[in-house]
């Protein structure tokens, strides 16, 4: 069985697309758990309308994927960002069909923008060019779409909740020594542009860019970028909270 595992908090907007993707789905053999980190808006009832199990999540991505995988039944973890989109209907089975004929055990796929303008579409490009160049030497993985043996997952302890940013591709990284790791093919996962709409193209662009050569040069970064996820209402006023209870 597939266990799809999405971390959220204040996704009721972007959350009830994804599931409806998942729904259309030709492949039915999966559960689906949203860890969510004490969304303060209609997330967890909208992730129940649609069957969803609801776990509790963290303050942080790789901490609501871990809290995840730690109630999942499956043997193969799918971890998705909530404002993505499967599709067409047939991208589920054709993914997995292709994880299991390679035998992978860790493997992400390229990404296609949701809207957004020509640079936008142009930069989506750009990152899958450098996806699959990189994929031999200095494997990238984004979060928006791993596949995970769960043998492989629990072998690295999961995501490292010390990284603050890319433990993404800190996490394929550390399976991808001792297991196989590639880019799936055919088309990619359809990913939102929030972020580059609430933060700025340039500036994006550029923590990213500092983010990679962070990695390449020093490892996972570990101190605070100001890093943010999930919808913008009520963000701050929630992570502040998680941070508190954390600190106390």
């Amino acid at each position: 069985m597939l266990s799809i595992i999405i971390p959220t908090f204040n996704e009721e907007e972007y959350l009830p697309r994804l599931l409806e993707s998942i729904r259309r789905q030709t492949y039915r053999d999966y559960e689906i758990i949203v860890a969510d980190n004490n969304s303060e808006d209609k997330t967890r009832a909208i992730a129940e309308s649609f069957g969803a199990r609801v776990s509790p999540g963290g303050n942080h991505p790789g901490k609501g994927r871990n809290r995840g995988a730690e109630v999942a039944k499956g043997d193969i973890y799918l971890f998705l960002d909530a404002d993505v989109i499967l599709e067409p209907e047939a991208w589920l089975a054709e993914k997995l069909a292709e994880f299991e004929r390679r035998q992978l055990d860790v493997a992400s796929c390229t990404i296609k923008p949701l809207g957004g303008s020509a640079l936008d579409k142009f930069s989506h490009d750009v990152y899958n060019v450098y996806l699959r160049a990189t994929q031999f030497i200095m494997e990238h993985g984004g979060g928006f779409c791993l596949f995970a043996r769960k043998a492989a997952h629990d072998r690295v302890h999961g995501f490292d909740e010390t990284i603050t940013i890319a433990e993404d591709h800190d996490y394929v990284r550390r399976i991808a020594k001792t297991g196989k790791f590639r880019v799936l093919s055919g088309p990619g996962i359809a990913v939102s542009v929030r972020r580059f709409e609430r933060d700025g193209r340039f500036n994006v662009f550029m923590k990213y860019l500092k983010v990679e050569a962070h990695n390449i040069v020093k490892g996972g970064v570990k101190t605070d970028l100001n890093y943010t996820w999930g919808h913008p209402k009520g963000l701050e006023k929630g992570l502040e909270k998680d941070n508190k209870k954390e600190g106390s």
